[in-house]
Order: C-alpha cells, then structure tokens, then sequence
C-alpha cells in the first residue's frame, strides 16, 4: 500500500494580514495578538519570535507603527504597543480582495472535483 503524499493546501503568509485585520479592530501588544490569534482563528502554536519578527517587518515596511506603553499594570515594564497604518489598511484591503479572487478559484476547483463523474469515452 503507498503512503499517502503529504499536501499542505493552505496559503503561506497568513501572520501578516491577520495581524493587520486585528490590529484594525483594536491596538494592541504582541503577546495580546498572539492571544488572540489563538482565540479567534485557531492557530494551535504560534511562535512568539515569528510574530515579533514579523510585526518589525511590518514596521519597516509602514503597515504598521508601535509605541512604548508605560501603563503597564502594576508597575511592569513597558511595552510596545502596535496599530495599523493607512499603507496597513491599504494592503488588507488589496489582500482581502485577492483572497477573493484565490476563494472563487478554491471554490471553482471543489465544483468541478466534486462534480458529475465523466463518461469514459
């Protein structure tokens, strides 16, 4: 019996505009946008260096802008607090509507995979 190939049929790239969708609803720290990614979309590890690194990208780049928060409860250390840009709300505007295109694509695929068996001659 041969082993069954292994498929990874998922989009690369996902940590940028998730962090970009959750950083339009509300400003927030890193460990707080792990929590969430979590939370809100199922994303069983997440590696804290991948996010930091990727939210200095981001930074570089201007989707994005951070700030010491010296509020921090119960006299913690500070930390940075990150929010979307307008360069930032530009690209997950242009991201949502590639993702459509790549959705209508998936589902065109599903139909014709799923659809009726062909005659064989």
């Amino acid at each position: 019996m041969a082993a069954q190939p292994k498929v990874e049929a998922r989009p690369r790239k996902w940590l940028i505009p998730i962090t970009l969708v959750l950083l339009e609803e509300e400003s927030s720290h890193g460990y707080e946008l792990m929590e969430r990614m979590v939370e809100e979309f199922g994303f069983e590890q997440i590696h804290p260096g991948s996010v930091y690194r990727t939210l200095r990208q981001m930074e570089r780049q201007g989707l994005c802008q951070s700030e010491w928060d010296t509020s921090s409860a119960k006299g913690g250390p500070a930390r940075r607090m990150y929010s979307i840009t307008g360069a930032g709300e530009a690209y997950l505007e242009a991201w949502a509507q590639a993702w459509k295109q790549y959705q209508q694509l998936m589902d065109e695929f599903t139909r014709v995979y799923r659809g009726p068996p062909r005659s064989s001659g």
